[in-house]
Order: structure tokens, then sequence, then C-alpha cells
């Protein structure tokens, strides 16, 4: 995958998984979330924001081995879960990164000892997070990337206030959100959680890409259009 200064290992699962090139979504995001800036990233549903989230926590994380979650992922349910922790086991198959996701149905002694060993990845659902973060005394001070996923269909269940209490115990870290629509809920969670965010809107470059396109075919247009009448 063409990405500036993308890591090694990285690449070789994504090679081996069938990606090649990144998408519009992957290359306009890649550098700014690598510098460690705050992001809320708009982007319609089939853009790859999984995929997004999966290769940018493997880039930030790879080389380095602590016993402290670094990566912490809110996602929206059992079966995402499932889907990411998927995605990294491919793409990650190169690297040392150990990935545990966590969900409403799930054990919560064993999740909290199994975490308790030492990840480097945590996935999990709002309410089981913030009911593990209340109850176990885990070291979020080596947390590097703070990243929610489906921001808006998260927030239409009203799970703000177990975002914002997670978030509120971690000092410093990098947060990204992503979302296929902007609303006011993530405008109000951004501004108590985040430190002024990059803000990339997908749809805004789709349109300007298409009126590009017409553009240039009003051109071509044109141009026949004028080549007519001076053969006339």
């Amino acid at each position: 995958m063409k990405l500036k200064k993308i890591n090694e290992k990285l690449q070789e699962g994504l090679i081996e998984s069938g990606l090649t090139d990144a998408n519009v979504l992957q290359s306009e995001t890649f550098s700014t979330i690598k510098s460690g800036a705050d992001c809320v990233i708009i982007s319609p549903e089939g853009t790859g924001k999984t995929t997004t989230i999966v290769l940018n926590v493997i880039q930030q994380l790879t080389g380095k081995t602590e016993e402290s979650p670094r990566a912490l992922i809110i996602v929206e349910s059992k079966e995402k879960v499932l889907e990411m922790e998927e995605l990294f086991g491919k793409f990650g198959k190169y690297t040392n990164l150990e990935v545990y996701g966590v969900h409403d149905k799930g054990d919560m002694d064993y999740d909290k000892n199994y975490v308790s060993t030492g990840i480097d990845v945590l996935i999990g659902t709002p309410t089981k997070l913030n009911d593990m973060f209340s109850t176990a005394g885990y070291n979020v001070n080596r947390l590097k990337m703070f990243i929610l996923d489906d921001a808006d269909s998260i927030l239409k269940l009203r799970h703000e206030p177990k975002i914002t209490r997670i978030s509120n115990s971690i000092a410093k870290t990098q947060r990204i959100v992503f979302t296929e629509t902007m609303t006011e809920r993530i405008e109000l969670l951004a501004d108590k959680i985040m430190i002024e965010p990059y803000l990339f809107d997908m749809d805004e470059e789709e349109d300007d890409e298409d009126e590009e396109e017409l553009d240039e075919e009003g051109t071509e247009e044109l141009d026949e259009e004028e080549y007519d009448n001076e053969e006339e």
C-alpha cells in the first residue's frame, strides 16, 4: 500500500491480504493520524473506516511491547468487535501486537484478568468498557490512541456519559472519532474530549471530485463545439 513511511511489517500484512492501494480515506488521513493529532473523520458507509482504523493502530504501535494497553477502540456491537479482531489478525500478522476484544455478552472476570496480563490493543463496546474501567485499576498512562468508531450510531444509543467517563480517566492521548455523518451530539462530544481536532469530511472530497469530473466533461464538450464551428 502506497502510504508515506508505512511500517514494513504492516505493509507485508496488507499486501498478503490483497490491499496494495490506499483508498481516498486512507491516503488523506494517514499522515495526520500518524502525527498524533486529534481527528474527527466523516466518511460514508463502505469507504473503509474499519480498515483505516486497524492499519493506523498497527502503524503507531508496531515495534514496541508494553504490558499496558496502548490503543483503546470503542465500537458499537459484539459483531463489530469480532470483525475488527479479525482484521487485526490479518493486517498485523507479522507484528507481535496482542489484541483483545470485549463485549456485553462476555465474562467480566475473565476479561478483566486477561487484560491485566498485558495487551496492546483493547477493542470493546461502550457498556462493557465502562464497566471494566470503573471496577478495575488499569494503567492508562501508556495509552497512545483512543478511537471511537461509528460514533453517530453509538451516540444515538445515548452512550455519551460512558464515552466521556472513559476519556476523562485518560490524561493524555490521541483521540480519533469516525462517523458517517456529523451530528450535534458528536460536535458536543468532540468539544468535551478533544483538543482542536482536524476535521476530515470525505463527503465533501467526493463532491469536489464529482465537480472536477463535470468540469472536465464540460470543457471537452465546449472544445468539440468550437471545433465544429471552425469547420463550418
